[in-house]
C-alpha cells in the first residue's frame, strides 16, 4: 500500500516514483504559469495593470494600508525565486527527497492560486480575490510549516527553497491586508465604525502579530523581511498626499521594526538549537 508521506507508487533504481516525476514537472509548469499570468496582469503584454483593474480598488492610494508603488518590486524577487526553486527541484534535487515530497504539490498549488488571484482581480471581483488570497496564505503556511520540520541539505536549498517560501508568505500577508481593506472599502464598510485610520492601525497590528507568530513558530527570518518591507512602504505611502495618516505612518513603521526584530531573534534561537543537535531549518 502506498504511504502518504513518501510518494512511492512504483519502483525505480533511484527510488523515485512516477508521482515524484509528475510533481517535479507540475511545480515547474506552475511557476511558469504564475509568471506569465503575472506579466499579463502587470500590463506588460497589453493587459490591465493590477492597480487599474477592479476600478483601481488595489491601487497604491486606494486604502490607508495599501503599500506605496515601489513596494511591489518585491514580486520580481519572489517570482525569480519561484523559477529558481522550480528549476532546482527538477535538476538538482533528488526526486524522492522527503522535503520536496512534503511541499512540492503545495508549492504548485500556491503558484496556481497566485495566477488565479491575478485573473480574478482582472475580472473585477475584489470579493472573490479575498477568498483566493486567503487560500494562498493557508497553503503557504502549510509549506513553511512542513519545511520547518527538517533542515535543508545546504545553503543553496536553504536560499532557493526555504528563503523563497518565506519571502513569498511574508509578502502575501501584506497583499492580504491590502486586499481585505480594498474589499471593505468597496463594500462601503472600510471603517467598520472605528474610522479609517483606527481600523488601519488595528489591521497593521494584527499583521505584525501574525508575522511575529510565524517567525517564532518556524524560526525563520525570510517571512519577516518581506512583511517588514511591505509595512515600511505602507508607512512611506501614508506620509504625504491626500491619503496621509500620521497614526498609520507611525504604527506601520513600528510594526516593520518589530517584525524584523522578531525574525532575527527567531533565527538566532534556531541557530542555537541546531548547534546543540538536530533542529529546524533557518
Amino acid at each position: 500500500m502506498e504511504k502518504l508521506d513518501d510518494g512511492s507508487d512504483g519502483g525505480r533504481a533511484d527510488g523515485a516514483s512516477g508521482r515524484d516525476r509528475a510533481r517535479q514537472w507540475v511545480v515547474l509548469v506552475s511557476a511558469v504559469a504564475a509568471l506569465v499570468v503575472s506579466t499579463v496582469g502587470s500590463g506588460a503584454l497589453g493587459g490591465t495593470p493590477i492597480d487599474e483593474a477592479a476600478g483601481g480598488a488595489l491601487s497604491a492610494t486606494a486604502t490607508l494600508v495599501a503599500p506605496a508603488g515601489p513596494a511591489f518590486a518585491i514580486w520580481g524577487v519572489v517570482y525569480a525565486g519561484l523559477l529558481a526553486l522550480a528549476a532546482w527541484q527538477l535538476l538538482a534535487a533528488r526526486p524522492q527527497d522527503p522535503r520536496q515530497r512534503a511541499v512540492g504539490w503545495w508549492l504548485a498549488a500556491s503558484m496556481l492560486l497566485n495566477a488565479a488571484w491575478v485573473a480574478v482581480v482582472q475580472a473585477g471581483s475584489v470579493a472573490l480575490s479575498v477568498l483566493v488570497i486567503a487560500a494562498l496564505v493557508a497553503v503557504l503556511g502549510v509549506v513553511l510549516a512542513r519545511l520547518s520540520r527538517t533542515a535543508p541539505r545546504g545553503w543553496l536549498e536553504a536560499l532557493v527553497v526555504d528563503g523563497t517560501a518565506g519571502l513569498y508568505l511574508g509578502w502575501v500577508l501584506v497583499a492580504t491586508v491590502a486586499d481585505v481593506a480594498a474589499w471593505l472599502a468597496q463594500a462601503g464598510v472600510g471603517g467598520l465604525g472605528l474610522g479609517e485610520s483606527a481600523w488601519a492601525v488595528v489591521v497593521l497590528v494584527a499583521a505584525a502579530a501574525t508575522g511575529v507568530a510565524i517567525c517564532r513558530g518556524t524560526g525563520r527570518l525570510a517571512p519577516a523581511l518581506s512583511l517588514a518591507w511591505g509595512l515600511a512602504w505602507i508607512s512611506v505611502g501614508r506620509a504625504q498626499g491626500q491619503d496621509s495618516s500620521a497614526p498609520v505612518v507611525v504604527v506601520a513603521a513600528l510594526a516593520s521594526v518589530a517584525v524584523v526584530v522578531a525574525g532575527v531573534a527567531a533565527r538566532r534561537r534556531g541557530e542555537r538549537s541546531r548547534s546543540r543537535g538536530p533542529g529546524r531549518a533557518g
